[in-house]
């Protein structure tokens, strides 16, 4: 079982301004896989109802609480929603050893693990709770949603399928068989180098400074975790990145192959101008109902949505919540 110890920062160190109208505060509680996950709640200061309708939100990948799914969390908070924003297993504040991996079984988990303490919070209405899921955990909350009955509703923001861009590389040109056993011999590789060392390599960082011929997405992703904006201090794309063999799991899953089955409501955003924009018009491609729907946010990047409060449809978001919550 993972270790229960961790520690909680008590102070705001979020990167937006704390909010007058929604009481915070830390909360934590254990996934199927005993790992503690640490959460932030955030609670509308003036309760219009005895049960409320409640949001677990995550991401994006390689971010913490404390950046861009703490500002959905308050800002859905401010509208009438009880939320929690958490880390993911083995980051951020949460707890798992070795630090900075992923997994599609366990990332899904952490949202399932988000939905047991909401549906027996005193505050909400267990029949009302949704979820909203960010770059990488977008994909997340789809596969969540695809298992767990009891999410009624989600949302995807700028969704990434990881195991898709892991397999395949971006915008699919490394999907060949040659390509993907080229990384497994390297991973695998790693992996012995990690056991010789009894530790665990990490990289993937975004890179700084930037290279002058870096894309558009990569210069946006420096943008707002490199700067002032979005940079903190225990998020892995700030720093170091991700355990090198972080990889080998996606590698060989299919994280959205049963999103086809999916009863409840879902709504996916992305932006126009998106460098994965790709992910989420095939992801609605695959969906199936009349309750699905895909918002395209015009003159809108990738990173738009992390943070972008003229870009972030949220008056969309909270009367698709209101609709199906």
């Amino acid at each position: 079982m993972a270790n229960d110890k961790i520690e909680l920062t008590n102070t705001w160190d979020k990167v937006f301004p704390k909010s007058v109208n929604v009481k915070h505060q830390k909360v934590t509680f254990k996934n199927r896989f005993g790992i503690l996950i640490a959460a932030d709640l955030y609670v509308p200061q003036k309760i219009s109802s005895e049960k409320l309708p409640a949001l677990a939100i995550s991401g994006p990948f390689g971010a913490v609480k404390e950046q861009s799914s703490g500002l959905y969390a308050q800002t859905m908070a401010e509208r009438g929603f009880l939320t929690i924003s958490f880390d993911p297993s083995y980051t951020g504040e949460s707890s798992g050893t070795p630090r900075y991996v992923a997994s599609p079984d366990i990332n899904t988990e952490d949202f399932q693990a988000a939905v047991d303490f909401l549906s027996v919070h005193d505050k909400v209405d267990p029949n009302r709770i949704g979820l909203i899921g960010i770059c990488g955990w977008g994909g997340m909350a789809l596969s969540a949603a695809a298992i767990d009955t009891r999410v009624k509703a989600t949302v995807t923001l700028t969704m990434y399928d990881m195991t898709r861009v892991n397999a395949n590389g971006y915008f699919d040109e490394e999907d060949s068989a040659e390509q993907r056993d080229k990384k497994r011999r390297s991973l695998n590789e790693q992996r012995i180098t990690d056991f010789v060392n009894n530790t665990y390599e990490v990289d993937g960082g975004i890179v700084d400074p930037l290279p002058n011929d870096a894309p558009e997405f990569v210069n946006g992703y420096h943008n707002y975790y490199k700067t002032k904006r979005g940079y903190h201090s225990r998020s892995l794309n700030s720093n170091n990145g991700w355990n090198i063999t972080m990889p080998l799991s996606f590698l060989n899953s299919h994280l959205l192959s049963y999103i086809n089955e999916i009863n409840s409501a879902v709504l996916l955003v992305h932006g126009d101008s998106a460098h994965s924009r790709y992910f989420s018009e095939t992801a609605y491609s695959n969906l199936t109902g009349d309750n699905k729907s895909l918002m395209i946010v015009a003159d809108a990047v990738h990173t738009d949505l992390y943070d972008n409060l003229d870009k972030i449809p949220f008056n969309r978001i909270e009367l698709f919540f209101n609709e199906y919550l």
